[in-house]
């Protein structure tokens, strides 16, 4: 029995310190995703599919969750309770899951997502003179990434009713309007690439603190049920 009690401990300060690291990385993901969001506010009236907001979107919900189930998982192994550690291991399983599901949609469909956000982009365009947001998201992006279009100037020509690229497509300090010729959404995909490379490398230490997390908290249920039937 004292055996048993031993290794229930040991494997219940081992879950305690796993999820608390666990949700540390959560707090981690969602601080991340509401300073990409307040850096990405100029852009806040653009498609939701475009990389930046979608990122930021993406890093908030993961983090929210991973926060949750962390707290979950710090809860049910101080308190010892059978049904906190199951529920904390079915909602764990579901995210890596999920998680393993967005990895491989994203690595084998990422063209056909890279394709589908430009064409938001573009179709956007068209209400460009209508919608105030969307007029000054455009803007700030063309001017903070010295870019013009979604792939070039000459979407504007093709979506626009003037067919007219904006003021915000011209260079600074040059006579008449010299176009900036680089694409907005590469600039954009670029510059999210650059700035979130760190997250990437925090992900891989949550995933596997999550494989962790649920060996541990299998094994103290297993321990809790053992326990159970000394006492029996």
């Amino acid at each position: 029995m004292s055996v048993s009690r031993g290794c229930l401990c040991c494997v219940k300060y081992l879950m305690f310190i796993f999820n608390l690291i666990f949700w540390l990385g959560g707090c981690g993901l969602f601080g991340v995703g509401v300073w990409l969001a307040f850096t990405q506010s100029e852009f806040s009236s653009l498609p939701l599919s475009f990389p930046s907001l979608s990122a930021a979107n993406l890093l908030l919900v993961a983090g929210g969750v991973t926060m949750i189930t962390g707290f979950l998982g710090c809860l049910g192994a101080l308190k010892e309770q059978k049904c906190l550690l199951m529920t904390f291991f079915v909602i764990l399983l579901f995210l890596v899951l999920t998680e393993l599901a967005l990895i491989l949609v994203l690595s084998v469909y990422h063209e056909e997502l890279d394709k589908k956000a430009k064409d938001d982009l573009k179709e956007g365009m068209k209400d460009y003179l209508k919608n105030e947001g969307l007029k000054k998201s455009w803007d700030n992006m063309q001017r903070i990434f010295k870019c013009c279009g979604v792939s070039n100037h000459t979407d504007w020509h093709n979506e626009m009713s003037n067919g007219k690229p904006p003021d915000s497509c011209c260079r600074d300090n040059t006579e008449g309007c010299h176009l900036w010729e680089e694409p907005c959404y590469e600039k954009a995909k670029d510059w999210l690439l650059t700035n979130i490379t760190s997250v990437l490398g925090l992900g891989v230490c949550i995933g596997i603190v999550q494989i962790l997390a649920l060996v541990f908290s299998m094994l103290m249920y297993c321990q809790i049920l053992r326990a159970e039937k000394y006492m029996d």
